[in-house]
């Protein structure tokens, strides 16, 4: 199981429009639009589990940089939390 940082989201994104920019590469168990507690609008951010390590890299050295609603993305893989 990998787990992706996806940045620099349109703030407009939903999680099923998250999930099935990822689902063209492989099999997505979760996308995760981060959303600010305060205002209830996305942060511009979220992340996205993949269960298969090679579809995941697929998808992250696919998406890294392309343009989705506009905005160029920032894909890699999650850091754990510290």
């Amino acid at each position: 199981m990998t787990n992706i940082y996806v940045g620099n989201l349109p703030y407009g994104l939903s999680e099923a429009e998250l999930e099935q920019a990822f689902a063209a590469y492989g099999a997505v168990s979760r996308a995760k639009v981060v959303i600010d507690r305060k205002t209830g609008r996305s942060r511009g951010f979220g992340f996205v589990e993949m269960e298969n390590d090679s579809e995941a890299d697929a998808a992250i050295q696919a998406l890294n940089g392309s343009d989705l609603g506009g905005r160029k993305l920032i894909v890699n893989k999650a850091r754990p939390k510290e």
